[in-house]
């Protein structure tokens, strides 16, 4: 009987893998094909007499309430070349992030068809990381200072878990999670359910449309990071549900389970030390992944499914 039980479980799970293989194969096929404008490059060696044709290729980049000499002496800057030096020889090749967006946008067409190829500039910001993505209808920007590695010496002012996110690895998945907001539907977030359910529609979303990733990068976490909150599943569950947290109203709670942090805060010795932050946004993830598993609901669907909908429906149990 186990026997006849194990051949049952491998043939299920080949048969997924399959089914896997055969929708990336699929997604491939839809082949987008973009040219990354590099702005970035264009703005460090432009000079005084090319600087208005370059204002009016890209005239979105440069404020009117500037001159040119204002840009002019900003190119020259110090600090500015440093800047300029650093990002370009990071991204020197620039052919495996490009690799990844095109993948990001296959599978975007794929489960939006109604999706449009943007214009995919990048530039610098000073290294304004809150600000490293921004995505409109027609232009992506990145900000490929914001880009650098987690040991970078501009990062060195910058809190520990948020610089060890500042890596050009995660452009791809940063640009993922900029789309899930614009297809994600919420009335407004009253409860902490609401908002682990919220932020793990954005996780599942990069579950489909960035499956080159791991799970680690999907949520910003390195690997031991996620593997303590798998060993952790159950107690992180039995401990919303045991003080009754999942239908607080109480915004403390965002600071400690949803909110980047440096560690969840359970006020509990030992464990909020060792744990990640943000340990709801996960528990909300596993929530929205065991919901799609148990419906046939399409990824667009379930994007602007209500919470309580989502959490009732879902039968999720923790892992142990």
């Amino acid at each position: 009987m186990k026997n006849l039980l194990l051949c049952l479980i491998i043939s299920l799970v080949t048969i997924s893998c399959k089914d896997e293989n055969k929708l990336e194969v699929e997604i491939a096929k839809i082949g987008t094909d973009i040219k990354i404008e590099r702005f970035d490059l264009l703005l460090a060696k432009t000079t005084p007499d090319e600087l208005p044709k370059l204002k009016e290729v890209y005239p979105f980049m440069f404020s009117k309430k500037y001159s040119d000499s204002f840009w002019i002496s900003k190119i020259k800057d110090t600090l500015q070349v440093h800047l300029f030096n650093e990002v370009e020889k990071t991204f020197k090749n620039f052919d495996d992030t490009e690799e990844e967006i095109e993948s990001l946008f296959n599978h975007l067409k794929y489960y939006f068809p109604e999706f449009n190829l943007p214009r995919v500039i990048t530039a610098t910001n000073d290294v304004d990381y809150r600000s490293r993505v921004i995505v409109t209808d027609t232009i992506v920007l990145l900000a490929l200072d914001s880009y650098l590695g987690s040991e970078h010496e501009f990062y060195g002012s910058i809190p520990r878990y948020i610089s060890e996110h500042l890596r050009k690895e995660q452009i791809a998945v940063d640009l993922a999670e900029e789309y899930a907001k614009k297809y994600i539907f919420q009335n407004q977030n009253k409860t902490l359910l609401d908002e682990m359910i919220y932020f793990g529609k954005q996780h599942y979303f990069k579950d489909a449309v960035v499956p080159f990733k791991t799970d680690a990068e999907r949520i910003g976490y390195s690997q031991e990071q996620l593997d303590w909150t798998i060993t952790n599943e159950s107690y992180i569950w039995r401990y919303f549900v045991e003080r009754e947290l999942l239908f607080s109203t109480d915004t403390k709670l965002l600071g400690r389970f949803i909110n980047p942090a440096p560690f969840s805060k359970f006020y509990l010795e030992g464990i909020d030390g060792e744990s990640p932050g943000r340990l709801g946004q996960y528990i909300g993830w596993q929530i929205v992944r065991a919901y799609m598993k148990q419906n046939e609901v399409s990824l667009k669907d379930m994007l602007v499914t209500s919470p309580e909908e989502i959490f009732n429906n879902s039968k999720f149990k923790p892992r142990k």
